[in-house]
């Protein structure tokens, strides 16, 4: 495996400082299997792009404790479109938004709706190490670097998010301290019973597990004891014995799976061993939320509901609708 760089060493001192030792181990193979550039045809080209950003001043001014996450730094012009240029080539970006020296990247998903939907219901991160599976681009885990984790971890297999959060991490600097870091792979590669985080967090990634309460055990797993499990799905509406598998396809997504209930969701929760299961938000998903835009030019929500009846998908489906869980480990 060749030298680790600068984002690499800094996840390995950033495991050893926050007692991290028994996955330490596993570190150079997982990162080796994330970015293989042999599984990944355009790794070499995203890595490229990012190693490409100009070198920017010290002084900027930072902010991840608003809706945008955004860094004001003096670029000139040549250095701005060039910026921009490089940053495109990590297209499509889906979550955000952020705005990177005057570059405002309008993503898919206005993923600053969602964190004011959950961020009142939290315990206080600051302090805290998290964990943010399935995080996409990081935009979530800079929020909450600031509202004052110790540290933060998204766990992604997509290396087109890590370069994404690659490049934010260029303009951002070390505003964060370095408490914000992005290891390529999913929640299979997190140690059994690691019994490490404050905070997990996993929101979008449930309804692509074919073996949910898995999951929900898995997280579980590396919570400590009195640790928070934030957890955001797909629901359909129903009681406590409502469950929902679709087709094939759902709303145009391959690998959905389950889609229970709010209240369905509550009781596998419980029965997985947590407590203190709140549902903390229940809505229909809108196309004001999630949307093709200039830095995500594919098809996206309105693509895949029923033009006829926007309460339904393309396959006749309940439109998505999607709820926030917060429980406890005891």
């Amino acid at each position: 495996m060749p030298t680790p760089d600068a984002a690499q060493q800094a996840l390995y001192h950033a495991f050893v400082d926050h007692g991290l030792t028994r996955w330490l181990a596993h570190l150079p193979e997982q990162l080796a299997s994330g970015l293989d550039r042999k599984r990944y045809g355009d790794l070499p080209a995203w890595e490229k792009a990012v190693a490409k950003l100009p070198a920017l001043p010290k002084v900027r001014d930072v902010a991840l404790d608003r809706d945008r996450v955004s860094v004001d730094v003096a670029l000139s012009d040549a250095q701005r479109r060039q910026s921009e240029n490089l940053l495109r080539k990590l297209m499509p970006w889906r979550k955000g938004p952020f705005s990177l020296g005057g570059i405002e990247i309008d993503t898919e998903w206005r993923s600053d709706w969602k964190w004011q939907r959950v961020a009142p219901h939290l315990a206080p991160l600051a302090g805290r190490k998290v964990l943010d599976v399935g995080g996409g681009s990081g935009y979530h885990a800079w929020r909450m670097a600031g509202a004052g984790a110790a540290f933060v971890l998204v766990i992604d297999p997509s290396p087109r998010f890590y370069y994404q959060f690659q490049a934010v991490r260029h303009f951002v600097g070390d505003a964060d301290d370095g408490r914000t870091h992005f290891l390529p792979v999913g929640i299979e590669a997190v140690p059994d019973a690691l019994e490490a985080f404050d905070t997990v967090f996993s929101m979008g990634v449930l309804y692509h597990r074919p073996s949910p309460l898995d999951h929900l055990l898995q997280l579980k797993g590396a919570l400590r004891s009195g640790g928070e499990l934030v957890l955001e799905t797909l629901v359909v509406e129903g009681d406590a014995s409502t469950v929902f598998m679709p087709g094939e396809r759902y709303a145009a997504m391959p690998n959905v799976y389950f889609l229970p209930s709010s209240a369905a969701l509550t009781h596998w929760l419980e029965r997985c061993g947590f407590c203190n299961v709140r549902v903390v938000d229940d809505a229909v998903t809108t196309l004001d939320e999630q949307r093709s835009t200039d830095w995500m030019t594919f098809q996206s929500l309105a693509d895949f509901l029923d033009p006829e009846d926007r309460t339904r998908t393309i396959e006749g489906y309940p439109a998505p609708r999607r709820a926030v869980i917060i429980a406890d480990k005891p």
